[in-house]
């Protein structure tokens, strides 16, 4: 496997289409002598065509989005969790303490942000953007705790049902809807590729049904005074919420394995490239998704009798970014008879 090369400082700039950098160590200029030395040593290419960064730019307007979002979500889950308290209602305060946590993961993304702004260095070359994977992964893995206690609570007030206040319950209910519609409507305005604005996102969005249910169960108990009204919805809105979160923490915890971008078979593409002009063998073919918005590639490939191993990195590069979108690839170039595809 080649070195890869240490990413630049995280600011926009364009290699324009087609242009990369490639480095032939050891193979001839002549193309009879590449071949006979090439038995010899072993040559190697990269390309790096791409029109961006290592690393997405976090941008200011998602940040400030965060801060708002955490400024009302924070300052109204301590109204809910006094109006859930004086009411009795087991799904104002799970909503309550949802908010809690919305609050706290809301909090970790801003710092996560700050963090990846932080420009690569020796050691990461790639910079700090995996942060933000980080706390994707620790927003859905909070949210999944907060439903098992919420299921956990219900199924106690089912067994030993409490009074409930339906009246200051639908009114605390109602103002955290509202808040929660205005929260998402802030998060989803912003860049919709960012999972950890999609993480805060799904956060809101569990608030905003957590508060549908409140609402749904502050006039069904006004209207029958069935008081257990309030844990059912309240284990309802937690399983609608469970989906959202596995997805993101089994998202995070894709691309923290390092596994390859969806939609994107390995074998498959070293079989594809191995039938590529000027490509006789294609192996040890590896791709990953670097953050959410960019994807890392490398492959060995031997040359055809009479191709010219310099224009083969450029063009397996371009390959890849038009059949996966993978915007980084490193190819080395080895000597014929050397490389063994997957089968």
């Amino acid at each position: 496997m080649p070195a890869q090369e240490p990413a630049p400082q995280p600011h926009d700039h364009d290699h324009g289409h087609g242009h990369g950098h490639d480095h032939d160590h050891d193979l001839p200029a002549s193309g009879g002598e590449r071949r006979q030395n090439a038995s010899m040593s072993h040559g190697h290419a990269h390309d790096h065509s791409h029109s961006h960064t290592h690393s997405p730019v976090v941008t200011a307007g998602n940040e400030r989005r965060l801060a708002v979002v955490f400024t009302i979500t924070a300052g109204y889950a301590v109204v809910q969790a006094v109006g859930g308290w004086l009411s009795g209602s087991l799904a104002l305060i799970a909503d309550a303490g949802h908010m809690v946590s919305d609050a706290a993961a809301l909090l970790l993304a801003l710092v996560a942000y700050r963090i990846a702004r932080r420009p690569a260095d020796g050691t990461r070359t790639y910079g700090f953007h995996r942060v933000r994977v980080l706390a994707a992964l620790a927003n859905g893995a909070s949210l999944l705790l907060l439903v098992a206690w919420i299921v956990w609570e219900a199924i106690q007030r089912l067994h030993t049902p409490a009074p409930v206040l339906a009246g200051p319950m639908l009114i605390v209910a109602t103002i955290g809807l509202i808040v929660n519609v205005v929260g998402a409507y802030v998060l989803w305005s912003g860049n919709r590729g960012d999972a950890n604005l999609k993480g805060a996102l799904l956060h809101v969005l569990g608030d905003l049904l957590g508060s549908l249910g409140a609402i749904a169960a502050a006039i069904g108990i006004l209207l029958t005074g069935w008081t257990l009204l309030d844990p059912l919805l309240s284990v309802l809105v937690s399983a609608l919420v469970v989906r959202s979160a596995w997805g993101l923490v089994s998202d995070a915890i894709r691309v923290l394995l390092q596994a390859v971008p969806r939609g994107v078979d390995a074998h498959e593409a070293e079989r594809e490239i191995a039938r590529l002009p000027g490509v006789a063998e294609a192996g040890h073919f590896h791709a990953w998704t670097l953050t959410d918005a960019s994807s890392v590639a490398t492959v060995h490939v031997t040359p055809a009798p009479d191709a010219d191993p310099l224009a083969l990195p450029a063009q397996v590069a371009a390959w890849l970014q038009t059949r996966y979108t993978i915007d980084h690839v490193t190819v080395q170039v080895d000597p014929p008879g050397q490389l063994t595809p997957h089968t």
